[in-house]
């Protein structure tokens, strides 16, 4: 609560500290042309009421209606002519010279909500000021938020707000917060018969809904998870609904102007936290309805080519406003929710009946409770079907339209993964979760070279990390690749493991440096999945094989503290396919048997200072931290463009150093019965078992191969130190027994053909001749405050670019992360 002077009594007496003219720098450097909606007379009375506003030297009176209404009353005011009518230098010197003014224009406009919400909105006169009022909030709260002396005002009790009918009652509670007066009414308006859902009545009986006592439950928006009607498609409703999660979204980016914290408690944000608690009777609905409109959305359609030319889709930035607003209100811990028992009839059934504990965010625990297979299904396709829109080709060029929020979906598929353990296995039961795999490798690749697009890699390979910690995700690996999505990468006849060995590669060998801290990562999902995988293609192995040969060379091993641990990571994977899916990897160990200088100069590493010095020397260029000679990267596809780097000028937002692959993953051994047991990190092991991952901190990851691990000195002790665990028993006991064997087959027949030593191969074996088979060792993903923290950036940085029409929180002091142009 923060309580001052100098304000009329009715707003509660709010008077923020003066601090100059802060945080201006290039407020008016940004203008909109007019949208050309509504006629010059009535713009110009707008302006005049905004210059009054700012020149005013005595407060306005909150009982002068006369003065108030210019703000709202008009109806010729579209949301991007409130964003060029009232410029940022404006707003914050009506901020910083005439507090009271502001704060009497905020409570003003949430008492107009609250009002509209309260009568209805039958008529278009109230409709038109719901409206308007919450697109001058939408473009005021942000300059709110970035005043550390402004942010309580908000939670302060203003007298009168909320009133509902029950004014004795709310006499009695005291006043609520404008923040709670603001979000009930909005919760309100997304239900409003004939303004955002379709009215029940019949038509010829005049009496109205009355919206004090409708059950929101049957005015879902879209059918779906616990819902089965399909409401009448209503472009009005549909441009009502989005303003409103518009200024939601607002709301709750109070988030964007606070630093980065590791602590969870200081990172809980109010306005997400009230809305999605028991205060809100429209939770359940409202959560249904924003999964729904997101999972339902066919941006196709019927396919008519260049259909997206000829007519505007009202419901698409619908879809995109829900799909953040889903994964801001998802932003949450999920150890802090237990479910409550349900309270709406409509949806219940389709949620696992929980413990009756009252949980701290309804949108979480809704999400985590979603249980039938249906919903699952529905969820998943309408993903799917959204992440592979983009990847579509027509022999018409542009014909269809592709969606842009595939960032968003990302970050909701990764919700539904982590809060939802069902829904994950559910994923990972057929072959549907390569529908989901496909995009995110198509994404990988594009951004390659892209720095702009650097969380994107994140998130992609976050969620591939993720799945990689389940067996069956190894599994479905193995189905084979026939969808040709155009990519910039070698044509290859195999599986979707070899897609994805493919695409790791190519990020590897021809992606910007940034990438370089997301190696363990991509190299940990392949350990992962190795020893499900059947049969390598021969493309595919010479990428492994490639990559081994880069990471092994003296020099690279030498440069950093940590470079020998992705040389582990590759040893790992061979003894893996080696052991356990020997049959049908003839085309990897016909690779390896062809690269066995490699394994021999690995096993012969010097380690004496001379020629530690001497590797050093030799060092590469900064710029190219893989040779890419002999990478066999052949022909692309066909349509296919080469991976861009962003446009000069283009916008990015920074992101927060993520945690080491150790903080990420933590280990876990298969049984013999295919169950997952804990690995002990503080339990020793030998060397045959594979206990390479020192721990690494997060300043030295984030380093590790900039240029200060020049300063890095190798001693003889240090390489001793790894090199002795290096396992190379078993693939060194398989060119001892192969390769004579190989060589004489070669003597014998005169062979010059690789088919004819790929069929000899596939019919030997090992059995017998190996070392005993390791355990497999898993690193599941681990949920940790780093990573909440990573999520939180990204996620705000990618809605701070996307709502750029209106430009929302474009050219304030938001502290969450930096704004930089590539």
């Amino acid at each position: 609560m923060i309580d001052g002077s100098g304000l009329p009594a009715v707003v509660g007496g709010f008077d923020p500290g003066r601090n100059g003219q802060r945080g201006q720098g290039n407020a008016g450097r940004y203008s909109l042309v007019y949208s050309g909606m509504g006629n010059t007379d009535t713009k110009l009375n707008f302006r005049k009421a905004v210059i009054q506003l700012t020149t005013k030297t005595q407060p306005v009176e909150a009982t002068d209606d006369a003065f108030w209404d210019q703000f709202w009353s008009d109806s010729a005011t579209s949301v991007q002519d409130v964003f060029a009518l009232i410029p940022a230098a404006e707003i914050r010197a009506v901020r910083e010279e005439s507090p009271s003014n502001l704060a009497t224009l905020c409570y003003k406009a949430v008492e107009k909500l609250v009002a509209g919400a309260d009568s209805g909105c039958h008529s278009e006169t109230e409709k038109q000021m719901v409206l308007n009022c919450a697109r001058l909030l939408t473009r005021v709260l942000p300059y709110i938020f970035e005043d550390p002396d402004w942010r309580g005002f908000f939670w302060s009790s203003v007298p009168g707000a909320g009133r509902g009918q029950d004014d004795d009652e709310e006499e009695e509670d005291g006043s609520r917060p404008l923040a709670e007066s603001l979000l009930l009414a909005v919760a309100n308006l997304l239900f409003c018969p004939d303004f955002t859902v379709q009215s029940h009545r019949r038509s010829g009986t005049d009496s109205a809904e009355d919206i004090h006592t409708l059950d929101s439950c049957e005015y879902i928006w879209e059918s779906g998870v616990g819902f089965a009607h399909s409401p009448t498609p209503n472009h009005t409703h549909d441009l009502n609904r989005t303003e409103l999660l518009k200024l939601l979204l607002t709301c709750f980016s109070e988030a964007m102007y606070l630093p980065p914290s590791s602590d969870s408690s200081s990172t809980v944000n109010p306005w997400v936290q009230f809305f999605c608690s028991t205060e809100n009777r429209h939770a359940l609905p409202l959560f249904t309805s924003l999964l729904n409109v997101v999972c339902a959305y066919d941006p196709v359609g019927y396919g008519i080519p260049y259909n997206h030319l000829l007519f505007w889709d009202s419901r698409e930035p619908l879809v995109e406003v829900s799909a953040q607003l889903l994964i801001v209100t998802l932003d949450s811990d999920p150890s802090a929710n237990s479910g409550p028992s349900m309270d709406g009839t409509t949806t219940s059934t389709a949620m696992d009946e929980g413990e009756s504990l009252a949980p701290d965010n309804l949108f979480v625990n809704y999400l985590s409770r979603i249980h039938r297979e249906e919903d699952f299904q529905f969820i998943l396709k309408g993903l799917a079907r959204l992440l592979l829109n983009p990847l579509t080709q027509t022999y018409l060029p542009n014909s269809t339209k592709k969606i842009q929020f595939h960032q968003e979906l990302l970050v909701l598929f990764w919700k539904l993964c982590d809060f939802n353990k069902k829904f994950l296995f559910f994923v990972l039961k057929s072959s549907d979760v390569l529908d989901v795999l496909v995009p995110i490798l198509y994404f990988l690749n594009d951004a390659r070279a892209d720095q702009s697009r650097v969380g994107l890699m994140h998130i992609g390979v976050f969620i591939l990390l993720l799945l990689s910690g389940e067996r069956n995700f190894g599994v479905r690996l193995n189905k084979p690749y026939s969808v040709r999505v155009p990519m910039d990468i070698p044509v290859f006849t195999g599986t979707h493991a070899d897609l994805l060995i493919v695409v790791f590669h190519k990020i590897i060998t021809s992606g910007h440096q940034r990438l370089q801290p997301l190696y363990d990562c991509l190299l940990t999902i392949v350990v992962n999945v190795s020893p499900y995988l059947k049969s390598l293609s021969m493309v595919a192995s010479n990428k492994l094989l490639h990559l081994l040969e880069a990471f092994s060379s003296p020099w690279f091993l030498f440069s950093s503290p940590q470079n020998h641990h992705l040389v582990f990571f590759l040893l790992e994977v061979f003894n893996n396919i080696i052991q356990y899916q020997f049959d049908g990897n003839s085309s990897l160990v016909y690779a390896i048997i062809r690269k066995r200088n490699v394994f021999h100069q690995l096993a012969n590493l010097p380690s004496d200072n001379s020629n530690i010095q001497r590797a050093l020397q030799r060092k590469k260029k900064p710029s190219e931290p893989i040779s890419r000679t002999n990478s066999q990267d052949g022909a692309s596809m066909e349509g296919s463009r080469p991976a861009a780097p962003a446009e000069p000028g283009t916008l990015k937002t920074s992101l927060i150093a993520t945690p080491a692959i150790e903080k990420l993953t933590e280990k876990s051994q298969v049984s013999e019965d295919g169950t997952l047991r804990a690995v002990d990190p503080d339990v020793t092991q030998s060397p045959k078992e594979v206990s390479h991952l020192e721990d690494v901190s997060e300043s030295r990851q984030s380093r590790r191969f900039s240029n200060s691990s020049s300063q890095w000195n190798p001693t003889t002790d240090w390489v001793m130190s790894w090199k002795v665990k290096l396992p190379l028993q078993t693939i060194m006991r398989l060119l001892q027994v192969l390769v004579p064997q190989v060589e004489k087959i070669c003597i014998d027949k005169g062979l010059t053909d690789e088919s004819e030593i790929l069929k000899f191969l596939q019919h030997g074996t090992l059995v017998g001749l190996l070392p005993v088979p390791h355990p497999i060792l898993i690193r599941k993903y681990q949920a940790n405050a780093g990573t909440a923290m990573w999520f939180r950036t990204y996620m705000w940085g990618v809605i701070y670019l996307r709502n750029m029409d209106p430009p929302v929180w474009y050219d304030t002091d938001v502290k969450l992360f930096e704004i930089q142009r590539v």
